[in-house]
């Protein structure tokens, strides 16, 4: 299927456009950037040098991918913003590109991120997670698969969100949050097992308890975190979501969220 671009956008020669691509008028592309099949790019998006995106996303207007990274470290490296497929990007979002020679922002697939978006340098997404409005995260962030991000979340440099989590609106955190909690409040909190979320990603009722279970150890439980990961491998019946748990918590470096 044959592109459409815009005789009033201004794409490098140099750059690489998939098939089915719809480019409108003022869209400015610079020359190291690849673009897969079936992307639409609305009004006044940039993309800029170091930018690959797959298939069958959508960028919506003023938009910028690739922008330079707002690090104090960054000396004009080649560095790269990775864009999976099917992604919805809306208005006035910015995504930075990498600090560090041959380093990688990453962005999975099936992304919903709504307006004012920004995501820093050398951040990695999974799939499935949403972005609400106004929602910023800072420079070497994990966010895993199906979280959840409210309106005007902050999310502090170097720290990860785990599967299946949410934070509510207006958070700010700067631990690391869990897979499959809900966290909130001022200042963040533990807010329960996210059950919403892992009953849609057909998490199975009885795991769904014994996750609630493993929070109540880590949470609301008299003794350390460390502590609290034996007693979980000890009282909590195990398997995948468990696992993960435990893995979560025993690979932080910030710290995890207490509780409300």
């Amino acid at each position: 299927m044959a592109n459409q671009i815009s005789e009033k956008a201004v794409v490098s020669p140099k750059a690489k456009i998939g098939d089915g691509c719809r480019i409108f008028p003022f869209v400015y592309i610079e020359d190291e950037v690849e673009i897969g099949d079936n992307c639409i790019i609305m009004p006044f998006v940039s993309i800029l040098n170091g930018t690959r995106m797959g298939n069958d996303n959508k960028v919506h207007q003023g938009t910028v991918l690739g922008a330079l990274p707002q690090d104090f470290d960054f000396t004009g490296e080649r560095t790269e913003l990775f864009i999976g497929d099917n992604n919805i990007i809306r208005e006035n979002v910015v995504v930075n590109r990498a600090t560090h020679e041959g380093g990688r922002t990453v962005i999975g697939n099936d992304n919903f991120l709504m307006e004012g978006v920004h995501i820093s340098h050398d951040t990695k997404v999974g799939d499935k997670n949403v972005f609400g409005y106004g929602t910023k995260i800072a420079g070497d962030c994990e966010i895993g698969t199906g979280v959840i991000f409210s309106s005007s979340v902050i999310e502090n440099a170097g720290t990860r969100v785990g599967d299946l989590a949410m934070i509510q609106a207006g958070t700010t955190f700067s631990k690391d949050v869990p897979p499959y909690i809900v966290a909130g409040g001022k200042p963040v909190g533990y807010g329960g097992p996210n059950n919403t979320m892992m009953t849609t990603a057909k998490v199975e009722e009885k795991v769904q308890k014994h996750v609630a279970n493993a929070y109540r150890l880590v949470f609301h439980g008299q003794n350390s975190v460390f502590d609290a990961v034996l007693q979980i491998r000890d009282q909590v019946p195990d398997g995948p979501e468990i696992q993960k748990i435990i893995a979560f918590i025993n690979t932080t470096k910030k710290g995890i969220i207490g509780k409300m």
